[in-house]
């Protein structure tokens, strides 16, 4: 034999169930109009409201290529020692982000194509937050940059999301021509006057030959000036370096403060070189004073030959470092802020994406649906309350 209980727990699921169920069945007809008057409703606004466009760009950024390590290399290797600060050279694609949201784009999109007036906005700040809102950044996995804009006529949704990446682009190459711009002018200014000094020793030296053609310089001596003039440019480039830091950093600053003592231990090299030691000739040895003759012991004629062979290959090699420099200040100047380039431009859209009648439809009809029984049961909780509220009693009449 079963429970009771259980028995009578069942009959009143029953019982239940088969109320909810006449309930909606005696409020079909209201079910009905609900639904059909939501769904008309929402079909109607569907197919009558204005339709919103979506235009998309694609961008991306070109990867770094590690054409700079060469130049890099080459200052290395010409014993200046110490590099001019540069800008890391791996593109931020955050910084792109940024610039494509930034206010100050959608500021010129607005001023470009008179959205304040288009949109009858009384304010230009209420139009820049206008198109803030309809534009959208996104980065997929794979790193490429998409900007959305929408609005209600596809063609001009495409010409916007074109026109935010074109006024990015003229951003970020106003941005570029910061720091490293500068240093690139300063550097392209000193190049060029090493480069007029240099014809100058270069003139020099011809006439002083035309006079004196008798005169030739000891092999020792030759070697002498071509290792004191790669000193003098080094310290030539090395002192143009150290007025491009002083620009950012304090005396206190340690690449300035290594910098100074670089220069100074290489001018007393070449004052060496010039001038000559007696002190440490003697303490060295006859070895060492044959091996570094001093310009000083050079006969006059031969000295001043010395001399001018050595400005002109102390300007070559200073006009060799800041070539070097300017491609490298060049090379930061493209790289200090990130570039990008266009994969898609924003065509024209097809369809619209808002508003979807399929989408309303099926909200609208399933929010009727839910209202419509929801209301279907109060109205029978509240039609049961009054069929089983009893009677009152008649005055004077029987119990």
């Amino acid at each position: 034999m079963g429970d009771p209980r259980a028995q009578v727990v069942m009959d009143e699921e029953e019982i239940n169930l088969l109320a909810y169920l006449s309930a909606l069945w005696r409020f079909k007809w209201l079910l009905l109009v609900l639904c059909l008057a939501a769904v008309g409703s929402a079909y109607y606004y569907s197919t009558t409201a204005r339709k919103i466009y979506r235009s998309t760009v694609t961008l991306v950024t070109p990867r770094d290529s590690g054409i700079g390590g060469g130049l890099l290399s080459a200052l290395q290797g010409t014993g200046l020692g110490i590099q001019l600060p540069l800008p890391s050279a791996n593109p931020s694609r955050e910084i792109l982000v940024s610039v494509l949201r930034s206010r100050t784009v959608a500021s010129e999109v607005v001023e470009r194509f008179g959205l304040q007036q288009r949109y009858g906005l009384p304010h230009r700040e209420e139009a820049i937050t206008g198109l803030q809102g309809r534009s959208e950044v996104l980065v997929s996995r794979e790193g490429v940059i998409s900007v959305a804009v929408e609005d209600w006529e596809p063609a001009l949704a495409a010409v916007l999301a074109n026109a935010t990446a074109e006024s990015a682009g003229r951003l970020l190459g106003r941005l570029g021509a910061g720091s490293a711009g500068r240093e690139r002018v300063f550097f392209t200014e000193q190049m060029a006057k090493a480069k007029k000094e240099l014809e100058a020793a270069e003139d020099a030296l011809r006439r002083f030959q035309e006079r004196n053609r008798a005169i030739v310089l000891q092999e020792q001596t030759r070697g002498q000036i071509d290792s004191a003039a790669r000193l003098a440019g080094e310290i030539m480039a090395a002192q143009v370096q150290l007025q491009v830091m002083r620009n950012f950093a304090t005396e206190s600053n340690p690449e300035v403060v290594s910098l100074v003592r670089k220069i100074e231990e290489m001018r007393r090299q070449l004052a060496r070189m010039q001038y000559g030691d007696g002190t440490e000739s003697r303490g060295r040895g006859r070895d060492r004073g044959e091996m570094y003759v001093p310009f000083a012991r050079v006969p006059e004629v031969g000295l001043d030959l010395a001399r001018l062979t050595r400005t002109v290959k102390a300007q070559e090699t200073l006009v060799t470092l800041l070539t070097q420099q300017v491609e490298q200040a060049k090379l930061a100047e493209r790289r200090e802020w990130p570039t990008f380039e266009v994969l898609d431009r924003a065509v024209p859209a097809v369809r619209h994406i808002r508003p979807s009648v399929r989408l309303n439809v099926a909200l609208a009809g399933m929010a009727a649906l839910f209202v419509g029984v929801t209301l279907a049961f109060a109205l029978d909780y509240l039609g049961g309350l009054g069929r089983r509220r009893p009677a009152p009693a008649r005055p004077g009449g029987n119990p």
